[in-house]
């Protein structure tokens, strides 16, 4: 069997640990000769770098190199997959974006509203500059992008990279949706063949079936949904927020009655309620970096102290979350061809036969060593047509401000967001964000 190199981009990311655990995991159908960390922030670096040392020589020694550093050519070469987390401002401008939506009496989220706008902004010439490098030193490597806002990331790359079919952009908050359904229903996630159609984040499962019968659980899980239900989650979904997010799926499925609602379907179909239910001076950034960034942070440091894990009150869950499990499944049938079917950000060219050609759209694909080849979704209802048009207009006009530097477009942009839509506003909102972006954000005319 091939043994694999691969970088993560943005290596210093909270998430990187469970990364790292599940390809230790996951060494005998994805073996590794080489481990890249890459961040452009050096201090976290070389302590993720030292924790994986100390983690690969308990649970992988088998890695005949681990290198973590900032430098690009050094990352970059000899690499076959690229796994990209990166987060451009890291949480301390999510902070930012999340506070001046709040101040104009928007909701703050990361990806949804003012706030994805703004991410989203930053992240498009992150994301393509790194990806340039990347393919100036590995041309034919996997690029498997998972950086948020994925949606308008990938609209930015297709247009970029046009014919570049090895860059995938693929989202795991499919993924957790199904481990609740699994965890609902007794199973577990690969028992299921999900059928689903939307952009990222803004999408609904039409049917949930069955792997080897085919019978289909959607009918059941709607029922069972209606009602909030206690379910046992990774530890990352365990937080108050996201606690909240899994429960509000009920009120969803009670007013929409044909499907099952990808849980960021809240921020856009109830803005005002998810406005009230936020704090403006502590915001979902601010919990992240008082709680999961913080804990993970704390726990490395102390294994490099230690100097080793196994067997310590540090050692490592082996079942780390869905966050890493999926992206090393789809490493892995990329390479080893598996043909399964993995929820991918690709363009739609036919697929739902009502929607633009041209849309990057979430929808099923078969992912073997040739790539990604979607599934016939078919027609959607007017409804979620209606939806869908609006956001990935807002989301095509957002890559169009980065693309030329128009004012114009990104005001528009933010009109067509279901959480803004006042023209005022979204005028305010889009001065307050150019001064606070200075640096991240091309200039605007």
């Amino acid at each position: 069997m091939n043994k694999y190199s691969i970088c993560i981009v943005g290596g210093a990311s909270r998430y990187t640990p469970d990364m790292l655990t599940m390809l230790c995991n996951q060494k005998d159908r994805f073996p590794l000769r080489k481990i890249v960390l890459y961040d452009n922030e050096e201090e976290r670096q070389n302590l993720m770098g030292k924790y994986t040392e100390v983690l690969f020589k308990d649970y992988y020694p088998e890695v005949e190199e681990i290198v973590y550093t900032t430098d690009a050519k050094e990352a970059f070469s000899d690499i076959d997959f690229a796994l990209m987390q990166i987060r451009a401002g890291r949480l301390e401008m999510r902070e930012s974006d999340e506070k001046i939506a709040m101040k104009h009496g928007c909701l703050g989220q990361e990806t949804c509203g003012p706030g994805g706008f703004a991410y989203g902004m930053r992240s498009v010439p992150a994301v393509v500059d790194i990806i340039k490098e990347i393919r100036k030193y590995s041309p034919d490597s996997w690029i498997l992008n998972y950086s948020n806002p994925a949606a308008i990331v990938a609209e930015a790359t297709k247009r970029i990279f046009k014919d570049d079919h090895k860059i995938i952009n693929i989202c795991d908050m499919p993924i957790a949706i199904m481990d609740m359904y699994a965890n609902v229903l007794g199973k577990t996630r690969k028992d299921f063949e999900p059928r689903y159609f939307g952009l990222n984040h803004f999408g609904w499962f039409t049917n949930i079936y069955d792997a080897k019968t085919g019978h289909d659980y959607l009918p059941e899980l709607r029922e069972i949904l209606k009602e909030p239900v206690e379910f046992k989650t990774e530890a990352l979904f365990e937080e108050p927020s996201w606690k909240s997010t899994f429960n509000f799926m009920s009120q969803m499925i009670r007013d929409y009655d044909e499907y099952l609602p990808n849980t960021y379907l809240q921020y856009y179909l109830y803005p005002n309620k998810m406005y009230k239910k936020s704090d403006p001076d502590y915001t979902r950034a601010n919990e992240v970096m008082d709680g999961n960034e913080k804990i993970t942070y704390e726990h490395l440091e102390k294994v490099v102290e230690l100097g080793r894990i196994k067997g310590s009150e540090y050692d490592v869950d082996p079942d780390a979350g869905c966050h890493a499990e999926y992206i090393v499944d789809l490493a892995t049938a990329l390479a080893n061809n598996t043909k399964e079917i993995f929820l991918i950000i690709t363009e739609n060219k036919g697929s739902i036969e009502n929607l633009d050609r041209n849309m990057m759209v979430e929808i099923p694909c078969r992912v073997g060593v040739h790539g990604v080849e979607p599934l016939t979704v078919g027609e959607v209802p007017t409804f979620y047509k209606g939806m869908i048009e609006n956001q990935y207009a807002y989301e095509k006009l957002t890559v169009d401000a980065y693309m030329e530097g128009s004012y114009q477009k990104a005001m528009k942009a933010l009109v067509l967001n279901r959480a803004v839509i006042n023209t005022d506003v979204a005028r305010a909102l889009l001065d307050d964000y150019i001064v606070a972006n200075k640096g991240y954000w091309p200039e605007l005319k």
